[in-house]
């Protein structure tokens, strides 16, 4: 796979806090995000693949959702993932 338990160790360490804070909105939306990412360039290549692009659609509706709980909840939070991830322009 493309992504080893080592990798999701780090990012969770570095959006959630620690390493097993797997269940933080931050590290739920750092991984739902470089998932995304991934499928992307996938999708650049392979234009007729539909089960990846309806993968895709669920995981961007799913960030979407999470990104708007943190909102909702805390501003400040929501503020600093946008920035740290570079998603909203």
């Amino acid at each position: 796979m493309y992504l080893t338990s080592e990798a999701k160790k780090q990012i969770f360490r570095d959006y959630g806090g620690a390493e097993n804070a797997t269940g933080t909105s931050e590290s739920q939306i750092a991984l739902f995000t470089l998932r995304i990412n991934f499928l992307t360039k996938h999708m650049q290549e392979h234009k007729k693949d539909l089960g990846t692009k309806r993968s895709l659609v669920n995981l961007v509706g799913k960030r979407k959702a999470l990104l708007e709980y943190l909102k909702a909840k805390d501003i400040a939070r929501y503020r600093a993932v946008i920035k740290k991830l570079d998603i909203r322009r």
